[in-house]
């Protein structure tokens, strides 16, 4: 590990301890969960998915695929029924469990049975594929207000959010981890696209310390910040990375992390730089481009075992 001092202003610190810290696969190494040799699949925890909508199945497969890949002993999905039948069909190894839907979307009748779905999970993984109608919009910010599992949230459970973020402090004590690429933390945050990647490190870091959140900001050398004031800036990963459904796999395999009982603070970084360096085990195959999420989610068992071999 090493922490550096890029030159953060006074104003932006705020009295909080800054460190920068660049994640490479020794450090992340040391940041993979233990696995007993005794362990069963309720060792390694369970995950309850809340993803997808009509003709966005595929965010829910692939968020509850990673899940399993990621290192997670039982993922449930939770779905709209309509498309429940789909995904049981992808991966056989998913429990799904189908919610009541209106066009598609999760209805206002999905949130007790939901809620029900929390009991003897580990943690939450919600929103990708999820849809912006009010109903679902009205789920996520149920789940922020009222669920005490650790929780990653993604793509339309951020945009559920947007105008809400008060909300996330009262988790403050609960791992939050959220996962926006540029222009949803522009959505989040009221800024411009351009002013979020021209100040990348003080925005994330800011938002995570007024928010009590981990938060991921994705892009080249994704950042991690921490309530702490910490950065994490991530060292694995290429361009083959920017395709369609690679947020989905990062958000399984963060869920997956939380489930086997890691904070967010390591497992959020530590998924982060798993998701790039099985993007690097493949480049010598795939190059930089024509990457899918689905080879990803196929490489990521080996890129986990590749980094314990780093292990001190």
């Amino acid at each position: 590990m090493r922490v550096v001092d890029i030159g953060i202003p006074p104003q932006v610190t705020d009295g909080a301890v800054a460190e920068c810290l660049l994640v490479d696969r020794g450090e992340a190494a040391n940041m993979l969960p233990p696995r007993p040799r005794d362990g069963h699949k309720g060792t390694f925890g369970h995950l309850l998915v809340v993803a997808g909508s009509l003709g966005k199945s595929g965010a829910a497969v692939m968020v509850a695929e990673s899940a399993l890949r990621g290192g997670a002993g039982l993922v449930t999905l939770a779905c709209p029924a309509s498309i429940q039948p789909i995904v049981a069909g992808q991966r056989v190894e998913i429990m799904t469990v189908p919610l009541p839907d209106c066009g598609g979307e999760l209805s206002a009748q999905a949130p007790p049975l939901v809620r029900a779905l929390l009991a003897n999970r580990q943690a939450l993984a919600l929103g990708p594929g999820l849809g912006v109608g009010s109903a679902c919009a009205s789920l996520v910010r149920e789940l922020v207000t009222d669920c005490d599992l650790p929780m990653v949230i993604d793509a339309d459970g951020l945009n559920a959010l947007v105008g809400h973020l008060e909300l996330l402090q009262r988790r403050s004590a609960i791992d939050t981890v959220l996962t926006p690429h540029p222009g949803e933390m522009s959505r989040l945050t009221g800024l411009t696209t351009t002013e979020v990647q021209q100040n990348r490190f003080a925005i994330a870091r800011e938002f995570a310390l007024h928010h009590g959140v981990t938060l991921v900001l994705k892009g080249a050398r994704t950042l991690t910040a921490t309530p702490a004031g910490r950065v994490f800036v991530n060292q694995s990963g290429h361009t083959g990375l920017a395709t369609g459904g690679m947020g989905d796999v990062l958000t399984g395999l963060i869920g997956s992390l939380l489930a086997q009982g890691l904070p967010a603070e390591t497992a959020a970084p530590l998924g982060v730089f798993l998701h790039g360096l099985a993007a690097d085990c493949l480049a010598p195959r795939y190059g930089d481009a024509g990457l899918l999420a689905g080879d990803l989610m196929d490489e990521l068992p080996a890129a986990r075992l590749a980094l314990k071999k780093e292990q001190r």
